[in-house]
């Protein structure tokens, strides 16, 4: 059994030491409660919190008063945790990297990308580059949760190595899993009070979180905001267009109210969408460009559609598509420790693969997730093998995310491999 206030190692770990080593300032971005803060700090000589009750009002004042002080006001690598609400420090982190010229000084975190961190008096931001690196954190994959038992390995697999091997879990399971989510909070509790925080994290995103974006004006309806949340929520795992979730939602919405409900979800990085892949193809095949439509975890949409893991079994289809979220958020995850992209692949003839990892030296593997039987299993691999045919260099490897049991290699190559036995 998993402590409550144990701290479970991140990938991201890893990343952020790494980062450290090269660049004299780290940003860390995600959704709230992620798990930003508390990674951070195990990374941190010292800490500053910009939204602490008691000393972040005299935190904000005194880097108004005196940037320079502020900056070097602590050991490095110094920690400004939500440092968004203090955005004109971003130029004179640059001023202050240069000045030092060293790594590691900084780690900055935030659950909003903030357009308005601009030098205080100018419309002037610098980008950071060769400063500061920005690297998104999502919530924990099944592997850093202790889930899955991690004997098959992305970074394997592209070597070409791989063992058989078995999961314990089951479907139940990972309904469970989808509608708890990887919040860290979460991990280690009593299963009602673990889908209660997936709970509480939507209500708070729907009833202040999406309101609280001072340049994204958009008037406090909650009715018109749950609304739009759940569109996007029936639609996870397609390429719907934005009208039709405009059409969705009726009379009054309109073009910008969505570019507005859409903008402010990015900023707070709840929406977590996977582009399109272009690959060298032989055939003169016309690729679909839209992105396919994800929350950055599962239990999101699962808790908009106010499903229990039990009444997930009511829609299987729905089932599948959140399956399909979860085992994208752990592929995200286990990419980004492995310097790989995600991305799906669909063509004008409806030809499609759920996820293609892409890999820094341009190898890439093939990815579809399925929540059925083995007839679902044997069209997936058909499909991968033949689509594969048409482009100019072959994937590295093709596998089916299943929820069954085992982990192996087809006659065909293919492997069918389980979610819980997944690892970077």
């Amino acid at each position: 059994m998993i402590m409550s206030n144990e701290y479970l190692e991140r990938l991201f770990d890893k990343e952020l030491d790494f980062e450290l080593q090269v660049m004299g300032g780290v940003l860390i971005v995600g959704p709230k409660w992620c798990g930003k803060t508390s990674t951070a700090k195990r990374h941190a000589a010292s800490v500053i919190d910009m939204l602490d009750p008691e000393e972040g009002p005299q935190n904000l004042a005194f880097a108004k008063a005196a940037l320079h002080q502020f900056l070097t006001s602590g050991k490095a690598p110094m920690l400004i945790d939500e440092w968004q609400v203090a955005p004109f420090i971003w130029n004179g982190l640059k001023g202050e990297i240069d000045r030092q010229g060293e790594a590691g000084l900084y780690i900055l975190t935030g659950s909003v990308s903030d357009a308005t961190a601009y030098n205080e008096g100018t419309n002037e931001r610098h980008t950071g580059n060769g400063r500061i690196v920005t690297k998104m954190m999502r919530t924990m994959s099944l592997f850093e949760s202790k889930e899955s038992n991690g004997l098959v390995s992305i970074a394997d697999l592209k070597d070409g190595k791989f063992t058989p091997c078995t999961s314990d879990k089951t479907i139940d399971d990972y309904g469970f899993y989808i509608c708890r989510g990887g919040w860290p909070g979460s991990i280690g509790k009593d299963p009602s009070i673990a889908l209660k925080m997936a709970e509480n994290y939507v209500n708070v995103l729907a009833h202040e979180d999406i309101f609280s974006l001072n340049d994204i004006r958009i008037r406090k309806d909650y009715e018109t905001a749950n609304r739009f949340l759940r569109s996007y929520a029936r639609n996870i795992g397609t390429q719907i267009s934005n009208q039709t979730i405009i059409s969705d939602m009726g009379e009054g919405f309109g073009d910008e109210t969505f570019a507005r409900y859409f903008a402010a979800l990015q900023r707070l990085y709840v929406i977590d969408e996977v582009r399109a892949w272009n690959p060298n193809l032989r055939s003169k095949t016309a690729i679909r460009t839209k992105n396919t439509r994800y929350f950055v975890d599962p239990s999101i949409p699962a808790s908009l559609m106010g499903l229990s893991p039990k009444a997930l079994y009511k829609d299987m289809k729905y089932f599948g598509f959140l399956f399909e979220s979860l085992a994208i958020r752990d592929l995200k995850v286990y990419a980004e420790a492995n310097d790989a992209s995600v991305y799906h692949y669909r063509d004008n003839r409806n030809r499609e693969v759920d996820v293609v990892m892409v890999f820094k030296d341009g190898s890439y593997g093939l990815f579809e997730v399925k929540l059925g039987d083995e007839s679902d299993i044997e069209e997936a691999a058909a499909h991968m093998t033949s689509l594969s045919k048409d482009f100019s260099v072959q994937p590295l490897f093709k596998s089916v995310i299943t929820k069954g049991r085992f982990a192996y290699r087809r006659d065909d190559g293919v492997y069918v491999l389980p979610l819980a036995c997944l690892k970077n």
